[in-house]
């Protein structure tokens, strides 16, 4: 009998499956399939069978394709694979939906540190630690804007063209698609963003993103990054809307309890850096000159607030049941409040 894994698909035809692609060598060996509990979008899972370990990459039940993209996802890995500790290789894609309900792929696991906040405390990881973890962390997305995407096969992934525009438009329909109350403040937001949003911008390669633990740090020195993960989001666009994604998950301890808890992170330990210090040492790694920065703040922060929502969304409909899900409606509305205090002080630090 076969064996459901929680998302409703069963190993013994994902095993099968596996062995007629000439992925696993053994039809016989042992099959685990853990599922990795961190995120709350694409779902992740170890594969370990015989001596082999894969990671796999599926959407959620219930989810559109447009944020879920696993073939987008899948080629932003390939068109990587020749940079240096920048993604996982990648190993196989699938469009068979008989196999595991929908798309998926498989991409080599990376060994290293995840950086979580339960991580960061388990490990005391020292103020002294946060100033390489920071620096180290911060050139990698530095680099990562830096690559040259029009001589890649990655060159056709977006239109960098109206990128902002666009991304004013499409977040404020997703909000709205997937609201489940007024708030005030999401409205204030989405109004605001579209009167001053930024006419010309830089192109490259973005993220979407790019926080500590979307990286796997190589070991406890800190000073190297084996991979960059969870590249769902990747496209071409403006590099500070990348920067300001990041703003908006970089919490600080100034930033108060509610803040705190809605958005759990490390950035909250001695030695890392504020978030305007972080604006100030992405100008200098960079060679960017750093303007509209409320905006750009302000946008991060509204980004995480609707994906946030539409993770609701699909809990209040029945498509998950997963618990941790329960609270995202109430951090999704936090989210739009620090947003517009940010825009009423226009500051990204001490708005409460």
């Amino acid at each position: 009998m076969s064996v459901d894994i929680n998302d409703h698909f069963s190993k013994d035809t994902l095993k099968n499956y596996l062995s007629n692609q000439g992925i696993i060598s053994d039809i016989h060996s042992e099959f685990n399939v853990t599922q990795y509990s961190n995120g709350f979008s694409n779902l992740t899972f170890l594969l370990e069978i015989g001596d082999q370990e894969f990671v796999l990459r599926k959407p959620p039940k219930g989810a559109i394709k447009r944020g879920h993209d696993m073939w987008r996802e899948y080629r932003v890995l390939t068109g990587l694979k020749n940079e240096s500790n920048l993604a996982p290789k990648p190993i196989h894609f699938c469009d068979d939906h008989n196999i595991m309900g929908s798309d998926f792929y498989l991409m080599e696991k990376v060994d290293g540190i995840v950086l979580n906040l339960k991580e960061a405390k388990s490990k005391k990881v020292s103020s002294t630690d946060f100033k390489t973890i920071s620096n180290t962390w911060l050139d990698c997305l530095v680099r990562l804007h830096a690559f040259d995407y029009k001589n890649s096969t990655l060159s056709d992934l977006g239109k960098p063209q109206g990128y902002v525009e666009r991304q004013v438009l499409n977040w404020g329909k997703q909000y709205l698609k997937a609201k489940t109350k007024d708030v005030k403040a999401a409205d204030i937001v989405m109004s605001w963003m579209d009167a001053n949003k930024p006419n010309h911008y830089d192109h490259s390669l973005i993220h979407n993103d790019f926080k500590y633990d979307n990286v796997v740090f190589e070991n406890n020195q800190w000073q190297s990054i084996s991979a960059v993960l969870d590249w769902e989001m990747c496209t071409l666009g403006d590099p500070m809307m990348d920067l300001g994604t990041t703003l908006g998950y970089w919490t600080m301890k100034s930033d108060g309890p509610l803040i705190i808890q809605g958005i759990p992170s490390p950035t909250i330990m001695d030695g890392n850096p504020s978030r305007s210090e972080i604006v100030e040492m992405y100008a200098i790694k960079s060679g960017r000159n750093i303007e509209h920065l409320t905006f750009y703040y302000a946008y991060g922060l509204f980004k995480i607030a609707v994906i946030a929502q539409q993770i609701f969304y699909r809990y209040k409909h029945g498509f998950t049941d997963n618990p941790k899900f329960a609270s995202l409606e109430q951090a999704s509305e936090l989210l739009c409040m620090v947003a517009h205090q940010a825009i009423e002080k226009n500051k990204i630090e001490n708005l409460f």
